[in-house]
């Protein structure tokens, strides 16, 4: 395909009328007839002597035949890398058009793609069958190119995976054996767990043209699973697998919007998953609503949270201490590590049940746990009664005391047997009894049994009608194992057996753990609680759905009611988008992705045919119409301007002139107009002013004469004013310094903007690195990298006594060193050695401190560690192109008004201060002495080796 096309080829044929064009613009009027009369030498004498030319100038004739040839080239329309009509026409245009939660982003090119092959197939009369992957309903019956665009301008983005297959599914069956001339796959690029069957289909249709089109889906990142840790919130994140690293910034908002921690995410090169954490107190993180991904916005960057995802606060009570030296004994020690993981743990000051029971209700917990407590004190009843109608969670567990508690305990779910049941033993017939399969309502329902598990001690429930409802686990004799009654808002639960191994091995299980994590999950988190009576699972209406953009909207659509039962993790579906399921008293989250998905790239190979791969349409054919109708029109004014100055319009004497000299003066014209034109009319180039002998300064001339005639110590300006001040006072000391102490006497030291000021005035730049200023721009470390390829030296201070430069462990100004850093081509580094020039330019020197005296002064390694690749240092005079500190040079140089210290040393040291000014004296003479002072301190091994 040729890169340019002309819409209207037949108007080039214009183009032969440009020598008819040049003949009439050279066409010489007839020569007039010589005619003898004598009064016409009087009259000669009178009149004027203007001249008409008697033929177009060349140039002036050619300058019109280029107007006219771009005026026919701009009718003609020429495009630039035009699109072709490539179509096979031997079948329909098949369409099949991703359309899930990865294509919001560049959704616009998409439809603008499918918009233009939509055109082709018009054009080639040719039928268009379109289907869209993440749409619940599919109807691919070929039809005109008008019918597909309506179908086109009626689909968006959907918050959902696509899938190909039902797609396919649907074209074949529409298609009914038509055999496609052109398939074309608009993909977002992400795999689907259908894609195998969806690509065997469409290449079962034998298309005789098959293309594979993919936009952006390669910058597709998802959030799938977020933890509530004791600590933080832990946030896990997915993307396509590419050869850079990628680091994206995850908020946590409340219901309003509101921003109230964030964290960071970095995926590593080559990396598919990354985690965050968000470190947040525990009353800050049950107020967090939903995670987004900051920069983009898509269903799969936004992540819901529910009240399941809120951390519980649980309370826990032992009518036992137990015995210190033995742990594995005491009462809370297996509920207390079951259930760290997932909750904040509570426990009482004091082991008096009548001060700490309110005291414990005080904090207001989700859950109280109760470990083998039988009879409470009296008025702690009250208390308790009114914590659980209100909505609290009172979990029981059995033992010797509640065996033998009275049978009208009000805080027990069933009525028990007094006593205890053994199983097993000397005494008795029966065998431990392992667990039955737990029933298909209640929190445990779905949880596998373990086989393991036997129970040689309980306590009974008396028989009762309702005694089965209320059981949520049971042995297999069919005993109760855990019941449960709601009070009001709360509700009782109450374990049979034992919190720790004497009554049986149930705490020792898994199992155990996830009881424990699920019936902590139904107890209140400051909401209401998302499940049913009885904890069964409740279909709950659709309250507020994602859209593909990641913004929770009211309209629900066609979305049904979903059935959650606790434990399990509900995913989104075509029935069930991702969103809020539920009411506004209490929903449950349905997120896009389920937790541990990793995004895969889209993989067609299983097609068993060659596949054209192409792009999104973007704007690459591009019409040079604009330009050349502009063209013609600048050269329409030239030309007017010509005659003008032909006609003598500009002229200030006589307009008495002769054919050579204005057909001369236009020439010269034209000639300055074409040669000064782009200065005269392009802003922030020279004006007349520069170009004038004797023209007057300029603004700002006086200060670069000033500090070309005087040496000055340079300083970047970071924004930050103590940063800024610390660096103009260092220096201003150091020029001190240099004047009592050397014959070199610098100016006033000059703060730099180094995105505008020149810098080639200035030996060195001292550069004090700061996380929290702005970041450079791109331009301006171009600018400080050619300033150090042309011999200046930068001297970068961290300021934080950093002594590697591997990054491992660095601090935030050294990381901002490195990303400073990251696009110049730095040479290797070495810390300065013993025996550098640095370390004798001056003084003698061995270490260089600042204010502080703990990190090297680094600088470029000598000739056999040096990359021969790099280019710095080649014009540098044998001099390092870049020093890097940690020090702080500055706030040890920083002197007042009156000549004191500013900052003191770390640790106080006068001499250290001392030193830190010796070492700046070293590093400005070696920057201007050069390989001068090098050639001086090799002096004695050139005497020696020369023998003398």
């Amino acid at each position: 395909m040729s890169a340019l096309a002309f819409a209207s080829p037949a108007i080039l044929l214009g183009l032969i009328a440009l020598p008819m064009i040049w003949w009439l613009l050279r066409l010489t009027p007839p020569r007039p007839k010589a005619e003898v009369f004598p009064p016409l030498r009087i009259l000669a004498s009178v009149l004027t002597r203007e001249e008409t030319p008697s033929k177009s100038p060349w140039w002036l004739t050619l300058l019109r035949m280029l107007l006219a040839a771009a005026v026919i080239f701009a009718i003609a329309d020429p495009i630039l890398n035009p699109r072709t009509n490539s179509l096979n026409t031997a079948g329909p245009l098949v369409l099949v058009v991703d359309n899930g939660w990865a294509t919001a982003p560049d959704w616009d090119r998409r439809v603008q793609t499918a918009r233009l092959l939509i055109d082709d197939a018009e054009n080639a009369d040719i039928p268009v069958s379109i289907a869209f992957t993440a749409d619940p309903s599919q109807e691919a019956t070929p039809g005109t190119a008008a019918d597909a665009r309506e179908k086109l301008a009626a689909a968006g983005p959907k918050p959902l995976v696509p899938d190909r297959a039902r797609a396919a599914k649907a074209v074949a069956e529409a298609l009914n054996g038509t055999r496609p001339g052109t398939l074309v796959l608009l993909s977002d690029g992400v795999a689907a767990a259908s894609d195998g069957d969806a690509v065997a289909s469409l290449a079962a249709l034998s298309p005789a043209d098959l293309r594979l089109i993919e936009g952006d889906g390669r910058s597709a990142l998802a959030i799938t699973d977020a933890n509530n840790n004791a600590t933080a919130l832990s946030v896990t994140a997915t993307r396509l697998v590419t050869a850079t690293a990628q680091q994206a910034i995850v908020d946590a908002l409340d219901s309003q919007g509101r921003s109230l921690a964030s964290g960071t995410l970095d995926f590593a090169v080559g990396a598919a998953t990354a985690t965050a954490e968000i470190t947040a107190p525990f009353e800050l993180r049950n107020d967090f609503a939903r995670l987004n991904v900051q920069g983009m916005a898509t269903a799969g960057t936004a992540h819901l949270l529910d009240d399941g995802f809120k951390r519980r606060r649980v309370a826990l009570l032992a009518g036992d201490g137990g015995n210190d030296l033995q742990p594995l004994l005491q009462p809370l020690y297996y509920i207390s590590r079951a259930l760290q993981p997932y909750a904040d743990i509570v426990e009482p000051r004091t082991a008096d049940l009548a001060a700490s029971i309110p005291e414990l209700i005080a904090s207001n917990p989700s859950a109280i746990v109760m470990a083998d407590i039988g009879r409470l004190p009296a008025e702690t009843y009250a208390p308790l009664q009114r914590w659980i109608a209100r909505g609290g969670t009172l979990i029981r567990f059995a033992g010797p005391r509640l065996a033998a508690a009275p049978a009208d305990d009000p805080l027990v779910p069933v009525v028990l047997r007094q006593g205890e049941r053994a199983l097993g033993g000397a005494m008795s017939w029966s065998e431990p009894q392992p667990l039955a399969e737990f029933p298909s309502f209640g929190p445990f329902a779905g949880l596998p049994r373990a086989a393991d598990i036997t129970v040689s001690r309980q306590v009974l429930a008396e028989p009762s009608p309702d005694l089965a409802e209320r059981t949520w686990a049971s042995l297999a004799d069919g005993t109760p194992l855990v019941t449960e009654k709601e009070v009001e808002a709360g509700r009782i639960v109450l374990f049979h057996t034992s919190a720790e191994a004497s009554w049986s091995n149930l705490p020792l299980s898994g199992n155990f753990v996830e009881m424990l994590r699920r019936l902590v999950q139904l107890a209140r988190a400051g909401g209401a609680a998302t499940t049913g009576a009885e904890g069964a699972a409740a279909a709950l209406p659709p309250y507020r759905l994602l859209t593909a953009d990641g913004i929770l909207t009211t309209e629900t659509g066609t979305a049904r009611p979903i059935a959650i039962r606790p434990g399990e993790t509900p995913v989104a579906s075509f029935d069930h988008p991702p969103g809020l399921y539920g009411t506004e008293d209490g929903y449950s989250a349905v997120n896009l992705l389920a937790p541990k998905t990793v995004l895969a790239p889209f993989d067609a190979a299983g097609a068993g045919q060659n596949i054209a791969r192409e792009g999104l349409a973007g704007g690459e054919a591009r019409s040079l119409r604009p330009a050349l109708f502009a063209l013609a029109f600048a050269l329409l004014v030239l030309d007017s301007l010509v005659i003008l100055f032909m006609n003598g319009a500009f002229a200030r004497g006589p307009r008495n002139r002769s054919h050579r000299g204005t057909a001369g003066g236009a020439a010269a014209a034209l000639a300055g107009l074409l040669a000064f034109g782009p200065l005269a009319f392009s802003p922030g180039h020279l004006q007349a002013q520069d170009m004038a002998p004797g023209a007057a300064a300029k603004p700002g001339d006086d200060q670069i004469l000033e500090r070309l005639d005087t040496t000055h110590l340079a300083y970047v300006t970071t924004g930050e004013p103590d940063v800024d001040r610390i660096s103009q006072q260092g220096l201003e000391g150091l020029s001190q310094f240099l004047t009592y102490r050397t014959t070199l006497e610098p100016g006033a030291p000059v703060g730099l903007d180094i995105a505008k000021d020149e810098l080639s005035f200035y030996p060195i730049i001292y550069w004090p690195v700061s996380a929290t200023a702005p970041m450079p721009s791109q331009a301006a470390i171009s600018r400080i990298d050619a300033y150090m390829r042309n011999g200046g030296t930068v001297l970068f201070d961290t300021r934080d006594q950093i002594s590697a430069l591997d990054g491992a462990g660095s601090s935030p100004n050294a990381q901002r060193l490195q990303a400073i850093l990251a696009d110049i081509d730095i040479p290797p580094l070495e810390p300065t050695p013993e025996n550098h020039v640095l370390t004798r330019s001056f003084y003698l020197l061995r270490d260089f401190p600042g204010r502080y005296a703990g990190s090297p002064l680094w600088v470029e390694a000598r000739q056999d560690a040096k990359n021969s690749g790099s280019k710095l240092s080649s014009t540098g005079d044998g001099v390092t192109p870049i020093l890097i500190t940690g020090n702080d040079f500055a706030g040890a140089w920083a002197i007042d008004a009156q000549g004191s210290p500013v900052l003191p040393t770390v640790p106080p040291d006068e001499m250290q201060r001392e030193y830190a000014f010796r070492a700046g004296v070293n590093i400005l003479m070696y920057m201007l002495t050069g390989n001068y002072k090098a050639d001086q301190v090799h002096v004695p091994a050139l005497l020696e080796r020369l023998g003398q």
